[in-house]
């Protein structure tokens, strides 16, 4: 773990639900990877940090969930799902999160990524969007509050299987590819001022409060984006509105990414839509 010693104004954590998988996918692969990987992340201030270890306490003793070292979201009843991202929403912090469908990245390879030792370019660019957003955010809010910009230490749910110092590089490629100009899809690019290396960690689920409440974000928008798995339901991402990334007073493609885009490509059933309808989006 790296030893933080540089100031920081943020905390994102992250974490993720489904599997970035493509060679075989749901439902086009009856035996495949899950359909969707959706990246979830909670921003607080840093003022915040350490309160965090009550705001997962005061939560699991609402929904009576205490047994267990960990808030886990997939072991909560639905009625509970629901009660903990409404809880989630009365506290200071704000949510994003990449729910991206993989039906028709089915078998496909990055190659561009693939000459750099790019293994896991899929799920880095996935995260890579969830940074976009992010890290606009705390410039614009920092510049606001402070005149300049301020860091945000950004701590990953470790998860078997990933390189986070591939991710950590990839994100110095675009760094490069900014500063020269020739970023590669440059809707968006990754506010860099407000970022430092030295601040990214990457530690188990269970060992940090606020990651235990990212995984409630990145959990309940793929299980309103998953519906036609056994536990589909919308109402629990619906309860995290409140606090939802707003870009100009707009969710859509800032606090919620729909990938593909346009929308249209991801060939959404009705049921599907549904949350991404209810954050703006439109088909």
């Amino acid at each position: 773990m790296p030893n933080i010693s540089e100031p920081y104004e943020y905390v994102l954590y992250i974490d993720e639900a489904g599997d970035d998988g493509l060679k075989r996918v749901k439902p086009i692969d009856q035996n495949g990877g899950s359909e969707w990987l959706c990246i979830g992340g909670l921003l607080i201030r840093s003022q915040y940090e350490k309160e965090t270890v009550g705001w997962v306490k005061d939560i699991r003793t609402d929904i009576n969930a205490t047994q267990g070292p960990a808030l886990h979201y997939r072991d909560l009843s639905p009625t509970k799902r629901r009660r903990a991202c409404e809880l989630l929403a009365d506290y200071p912090c704000r949510f994003f999160a990449v729910a991206s469908n993989k039906k028709n990245m089915r078998g496909h390879n990055n190659s561009r990524a693939a000459k750099r030792g790019g293994k896991q370019w899929y799920y880095n660019y996935c995260v890579r969007l969830l940074m976009e957003r992010v890290t606009d955010f705390c410039l614009r809010d920092s510049v606001k509050r402070f005149e300049e910009p301020r860091y945000v230490k950004v701590i990953f749910s470790a998860r078997g299987g990933h390189s986070y110092g591939q991710t950590k590089a990839y994100w110095e490629v675009l760094k490069a590819q900014a500063t020269g100009g020739s970023t590669f899809l440059n809707k968006r690019e990754i506010a860099h001022q407000v970022l430092r290396y030295g601040l990214v960690e990457y530690v188990p689920h269970y060992s940090i409060a606020g990651l235990q409440l990212a995984d409630a974000v990145a959990s309940s928008f793929y299980q309103a984006a998953d519906a036609m798995g056994p536990k589909w339901a919308i109402e629990p991402a619906i309860a995290l509105e409140p606090r939802m990334g707003r870009e100009a007073g707009v969710i859509a493609d800032y606090g919620l990414v729909l990938q593909p885009s346009p929308p249209w490509k991801a060939r959404l059933t009705d049921d599907q839509k549904l949350i991404f309808e209810h954050y703006g989006y439109r088909f």
